[in-house]
């Protein structure tokens, strides 16, 4: 049962990051193809798999994290332009029956990611 999830915490606050948007994007050579916006949840999840079995393909994706849309909404003091904005993580799904978790944490000036379980 393939699906696709992730997982968003404020590393700053020590929060899950709720309302965080989030971008789906599919590759296929030099082209990218949009697939969905989803929005974190009251956890910093999203409500239900991002791609679940009837979408899930073998190939290259990227999701796209709106941080500076968050970042800019929380209580930080921020510089103008902020040093992170729009976080792309890309990835390649080559097991289509594999859970993929590809979870962020989040700040203002940095940020990391890995494949979860």
């Amino acid at each position: 049962m393939g699906r696709l999830t992730t997982h968003v915490l404020d590393t700053a606050s020590g929060v899950p990051a709720k309302g965080l948007t989030i971008e789906l994007w599919q590759f296929d050579g030099d082209s990218c193809t949009f697939i969905k916006s989803v929005t974190t949840n009251d956890d910093g999840r999203v409500d239900g798999p991002i791609l679940d079995e009837d979408d899930f393909a073998i190939g290259k994706y990227e999701l796209r994290f709106m941080a500076g849309e968050y970042l800019k909404k929380q209580a930080h003091d921020l510089p103008d332009p902020l040093f992170l904005d729009i976080i792309p993580i890309r990835f390649g799904i080559a097991d289509i029956s594999a859970h993929y978790h590809v979870p962020l944490l989040l700040s203002p000036f940095g940020y990391s990611t890995y494949r979860g379980s």
